[in-house]
């Protein structure tokens, strides 16, 4: 005699949502285990001890390391910022820090220093830098806290004080640090960026000399990077081939920071 395989009862609607639920929870738990233990190596990882950067977890830095070397294999001065017309810009321009300016300052005795790689410091005056031919850019101004805002600049090129005050010498660097006259707030900049033809060091703002709180006398206006690296008050800029100090990087921030 043939058997026959006894059919299977199928299972309730209940039943079946209650094993989809089942399988739905044991993969989030099965998840949410492996993210624990990838989020506790990540927080249990040494820190790095570079004085540059030093404060990310080493496994974060390394990723943003490949990042940033991605960045640069594609970056080019052909490649430009997208700019708009002035009435576009913003008339109320947003503040993004006050790190580097709550220090007493007076802007009549500042003077950018200039330290070359053989120690040698020339200083200038925000007079001497303005006499140099002027560039306007209106570009949308990036911040890594998510906003954006059309801003109106005007200053001279960094490329442009490079060449006029002889210091060509200086940009076979890799690097160019950026301090405010406190040296509490830091950037360092990879050299083809600093050099890019729409960085500027700008003193005006909306056709306006640049405000205290917005980095009065001098502050950098670099399209090709986020706002963390358009560091105010500019009071001093030195070359090196190694990564020069810089304050969000040490919090664990992309180093390079670029768009």
């Amino acid at each position: 005699m043939e058997n026959k395989a006894k059919p299977k009862k199928e299972l309730t609607i209940e039943q079946k949502i209650n094993r989809r639920n089942f399988i739905s929870f044991g993969v989030f738990g099965v998840m949410g285990a492996a993210a624990w233990k990838g989020w506790s190596w990540l927080y249990n990882a040494p820190k790095e001890t570079a004085s540059a950067t030093a404060g990310a977890r080493l496994p974060l830095r390394r990723a943003l390391n490949k990042t940033e070397l991605a960045f640069r294999n594609f970056f080019s001065n052909n490649h430009l910022v997208k700019t708009y017309p002035k009435e576009m810009a913003a008339k109320n321009v947003k503040v993004n820090s006050f790190i580097g300016l709550k220090s007493k300052f007076e802007i009549a005795d500042w003077r950018l220093q200039v330290v070359k790689q053989s120690g040698e410091v020339l200083s200038f005056t925000i007079d001497q830098i303005k006499a140099l031919p002027k560039t306007e850019i209106i570009y949308d101004f990036k911040c890594v806290e998510g906003w954006d805002q059309i801003q109106h600049w005007g200053g001279l090129k960094v490329i442009d004080f490079i060449e006029h005050f002889g210091l060509a010498e200086e940009t076979k660097a890799a690097y160019v640090g950026m301090m405010t006259p406190d040296k509490v707030y830091q950037v360092g900049l990879d050299m083809p960026s600093a050099l890019h033809p729409q960085t500027i060091l700008a003193y005006e703002m909306n056709g306006q000399p640049i405000p205290i709180n917005h980095g009065a006398p001098l502050r950098l206006i670099i399209p090709v990077k986020y706002g963390i690296k358009n560091i105010k008050r500019i009071g001093s800029i030195t070359f090196s081939n190694t990564r020069p100090p810089d304050y969000w990087a040490r919090a664990g921030y992309d180093y390079y920071s670029g768009l």
